[in-house]
């Protein structure tokens, strides 16, 4: 298993695929299977039963997963970077590689 170098709340860019150029925010990393879930991204129709709670049922949009390898960090700049990290006052710190700001 790799190191998943995004983390929920950053702001990220689709790199590839069908929603390529896509910014959103991270809202859950499925890190057992490498998957993130970006606000307002990949959305798809899911049909609802009608249920006690939802009586009408009906069909519900929501965010689908991306394949946390086909989306890139965005930084300051508002360009697409990659992470590193370094030690600052003891502290573990992630860093933008383009311009090398913490995150």
């Amino acid at each position: 298993m790799s190191k998943v170098k995004i983390k929920t709340g950053d702001k990220v860019r689709v790199t590839t695929g069908e929603h390529k150029g896509s910014e959103g925010v991270v809202t859950k990393i499925l890190k057992d299977k490498n998957r993130v879930i970006v606000e307002g991204v990949n959305m798809v129709s899911k049909h609802e039963k009608p249920s006690a709670t939802n009586p009408q049922g009906g069909i519900k949009e929501l965010e689908a997963p991306l394949h946390i390898s086909n989306v890139s960090l965005i930084d300051s700049d508002g360009k697409s970077t990659k992470v590193g990290y370094k030690s600052e006052d003891g502290k573990k710190v992630r860093f933008a590689k383009t311009n090398n700001q913490a995150i």
